[in-house]
């Protein structure tokens, strides 16, 4: 009802395009856009502005985290005085809806279709022209040739030297993706998303690997092959999958599985830990024979108040009448780099996790297997746990373990966790079997 000259609304891009973790925001953002519409359609002033970046004391560049995954999306922070000028010239504009951003379209284009293709840039003519010209994948001369040069060279070699070749071929690209000046910090079994991969540098490498085997690979490439390793084996299957040999031998390599109907079950290796510093099978069996009392004094390495713990009246609320107990011992000890774990995501980890990640490589150890021969394989993680109450813990640090406390303490996480860490591709499976779980 009022004679307004204009209505203007600061929406966000992340309304247009969508954006990862902020499902609810892009939608809010989205409605004052069909509003800005709603108003124009109805003969009243609206102007709907959907705000990239904008630099100095911009929300979205608060932190210096932040700010480089906008600059890693291809976004760059506008200058306030620039995004002033362009809100003025918006509010004459006659579109209700549009969006001001500052962006290397190319490398935003090349990040947003890594999962799908989508027109909904094709108006933007940068976007265009990436699209008229080659993508991964596409025939290109120069690559052709750097590609069958790299096939020729593999069909002589034996098979370890192609696999070597290929990781080393694998290792250089993903050292320059990620800027490194050698391929000493990139291990053969390092997971990519240890190493700093993220959705931008995995289509870099995507598109690096293509160009240099002239294969076309999937966005997905560094999800579904997780370690260089993996991703070495991937690509020489891609490549000499059907390709004669220059000794007359194929390169095809078929593999089978078999089971008989029959076959018992077998239990090849076990691990445990126990208190009274139980820390193996044999530990286990020494204290049941020789009939040891694993119960101690209470540990001194947990952080815990153990005078303000003690109180001789067993009715005291919050405290314990006794001074002992069944404790497991250096539960503190967990060597977090060795899991590629930082320090941050180990302190926000239930012990639970922590335990079974330690048990889980003793398995291997005393099964004489090298856990780097079943990367891969449909094998299996089932695990039955105990209640979650680790959380109740972290959540007085929150500022030293925030981003990590859903994963570190989901129940459902913990089978899924040792799976991801030895590159199982079986069924992960946890049941909370509560008092009955060891």
């Amino acid at each position: 009802e009022l004679d307004l000259t204009a209505f203007v609304l600061f929406s966000s891009f992340s309304g247009t395009v969508g954006a990862a973790g902020q499902a609810n925001y892009a939608a809010a953002n989205a409605t004052l856009d069909a509003l800005a519409e709603w108003r124009r359609g109805a003969g009243l002033p609206a102007t709907s502005v959907a705000w990239g970046p904008w630099a100095d004391h911009g929300m979205a560049v608060s932190s210096a985290e932040v700010s480089r995954t906008i600059r890693r999306n291809g976004m760059t922070a506008m200058d306030p005085r620039l995004a002033l000028a362009a809100l003025e010239r918006a509010i004459s504009h006659p579109d209700a809806a549009l969006a001001v951003v500052d962006a290397d379209w190319e490398r935003f284009a090349d990040t947003f279709e890594a999962r799908r293709l989508s027109r909904l840039l094709s108006g933007v003519p940068e976007v265009r022209k990436l699209t008229a010209t080659a993508r991964p994948g596409d025939t290109d001369p120069a690559h052709t040739e750097e590609s069958s040069a790299l096939v020729r060279r593999l069909e002589t070699l034996s098979e370890a030297e192609r696999q070597r070749t290929l990781l080393e071929v694998v290792r250089a690209h993903v050292a320059a993706v990620l800027g490194h000046s050698g391929v000493d910090a990139i291990g053969p079994g390092r997971a990519f998303m240890e190493i700093g991969f993220d959705s931008l540098t995995a289509v870099g490498l995507r598109n690096q690997l293509s160009e240099a085997t002239g294969v076309q690979l999937p966005a997905t490439l560094v999800f579904d092959y997780p370690t260089p390793t993996a991703l070495a084996g991937y690509l020489l299957t891609e490549l000499l999958g059907s390709h004669e040999r220059t000794d007359g031998a194929t390169a095809d390599v078929a593999t089978t599985a078999s089971a008989a109907a029959d076959e018992p079950i077998a239990i090849v290796s076990m691990s445990c830990r126990f208190p009274g510093d139980v820390r193996s099978a044999d530990d286990l069996w020494r204290l049941l024979a020789a009939g040891e009392d694993a119960v101690s004094a209470f540990p001194t390495d947990r952080g815990w108040d153990l005078e303000g713990l003690y109180d001789a009246d067993p009715d005291a609320l919050g405290k314990s009448y006794v001074r002992e107990g069944a404790f497991l011992s250096e539960v503190s000890g967990f060597d977090a780099s060795f899991f590629g774990i930082s320090p941050r995501e180990a302190l926000a980890m239930d012990p639970q996790q922590r335990l079974l990640l330690e048990t889980s490589w003793e398995l291997w150890e005393r099964a004489g297997i090298d856990p780097e021969t079943v990367r891969g394989s449909r094998t299996g993680v089932f695990m039955g746990t105990n209640g979650q109450e680790y959380v109740s813990l972290v959540d007085r640090a929150p500022e030293t373990t925030e981003g990590y406390v859903a994963t570190g303490n989901a129940a459902s996480v913990v089978s899924g966790r040792i799976s991801y860490t030895f590159g199982f591709e079986g069924p992960a499976v946890t049941v909370d079997t509560a008092c009955s779980s060891s």
